[in-house]
């Protein structure tokens, strides 16, 4: 059956990190899904988004603004102009392309956008990944439609109209392919899996410590180590296994610079080890894995730090220091779950009531809903 065609236009905006960027994809892949063709991407062609919607087809609205400096110097009046233009970019882009709505995630990216839909009097929703909101979400959210907010202990910070917690967006892979389906792609059978990821950039404290996970488990055939090193490392790590050659790679290990099929090695493992950046979290309770929770410790106002305590609190991760991590510790942690699979199964059980379906649609509604498109989600009554 052909995809009905609807006139509504979007606006998608934020940028310079994963967390930033993803929750846009995910919404940019949903609309196209429900057949809506107007859709742009207001962002930073400096940035990482414009590599990313690039491979999207979707046309891209550059603004040049970046991070706000803290110190009042040159700088800090050179962002300062730099913002007044950007502001003035996206009014002449909504004055040419005429959105519906507007959806931005926060951070500086999306500022100019949502300043110019407030002096336009465009409706827009913002979404927020991090259980402290950024000073985009927390300045722009009264004017919103609607926030949405991935952790409920960020709502005391919002003051917003209509406040949801329908988490992150996240693939729809977490929720259509089984742990048994994953391992079958990665080549793994009933062997204890163990992955270990410090984002797509790697992390040297989370490297050091998984090398010596590797090496300590390399003789165990019932214990499988996957490893990703971050694209910038990938060669480093190799090293400590032999001058670069993957033949001195242990058999039950695999190591890898990136995973572009990141679904798969978290749904085939037992345990995560990871950063705690908030779209990894997510992804990691919507596979429903325990986990060990590292925060990078210079992430913008301690962010990381907060969302791995929330995810403590819930009782599904251990929560790790950067500064703490060793690779003895971390064996220790690793090897204390297990041994005892009670606090595992705890574990696991605790991450498997956070995220039981997509909240990307639930975040879809309410961006239709302010497009003033929202009777497109319901049944077509008509047509049964």
């Amino acid at each position: 059956m052909q995809k009905k065609q609807h006139t509504k236009t979007f606006f998608l905006t934020g940028g310079g990190t994963g967390g930033h960027i993803y929750p846009c994809v995910s919404m940019l892949n949903e609309l196209k899904n429900k057949g809506y063709e107007s859709i742009y991407y207001v962002g930073n062609s400096k940035n990482p988004e414009f590599a990313v919607i690039s491979n999207l087809n979707t046309p891209f609205l550059d603004v040049p603004v970046f991070g706000m400096p803290r110190k009042p110097d040159l700088k800090l009046f050179k962002w300062f102009l730099l913002l007044i233009v950007s502001v003035i970019k996206c009014m002449d882009y909504a004055i040419k392309y005429r959105p519906d709505t507007v959806f931005a995630t926060g951070g500086y990216v999306s500022a100019p956008m949502v300043i110019a839909a407030n002096i336009l009097k465009i409706p827009y929703v913002m979404h927020d990944s991090d259980a402290h909101p950024g000073i985009v979400t927390r300045a722009f959210s009264k004017g919103a439609r609607a926030v949405n907010l991935a952790f409920s202990e960020a709502n005391r910070f919002i003051k917003a109209k209509k406040i949801t917690n329908f988490k992150n967006p996240v693939r729809d892979e977490f929720f259509n392919i089984s742990k048994k389906e994953a391992r079958a792609e990665l080549c793994i059978k009933d062997e204890f899996c163990v992955l270990v990821m410090g984002g797509s950039q790697g992390a040297k404290t989370i490297n050091r410590a998984a090398i010596e996970l590797v090496k300590h488990f390399q003789n165990r055939n019932d214990v499988k180590i996957i490893f990703q090193t971050g694209k910038k490392n990938y060669d480093e790590v190799l090293l400590e296994f032999g001058k670069n050659s993957y033949d001195k790679i242990p058999e039950n290990a695999i190591i890898r610079p990136y995973f572009e099929k990141m679904y798969l090695p978290i749904l085939a493992a037992d345990i995560v080890v990871s950063r705690a950046g908030s779209l990894s979290i997510s992804e990691i309770l919507a596979a429903k894995k325990p986990s060990v929770l590292v925060p990078y410790p210079y992430a913008a106002a301690n962010h990381q730090r907060m969302n791995a305590r929330e995810i403590e609190k819930l009782g599904a991760a251990i929560y790790t220091e950067d500064a703490d991590l060793t690779g003895k510790s971390l064996i220790n942690a690793i090897e204390g779950l297990m041994n005892n699979p009670e606090k595992l199964s705890r574990l696991q059980e605790k991450a498997s009531m956070e995220i039981n379906e997509n909240p990307t649609f639930k975040i879809l509604d309410l961006v239709l809903d302010a497009a003033g498109a929202a009777e497109h989600l319901k049944p077509d009554t008509e047509a049964l």
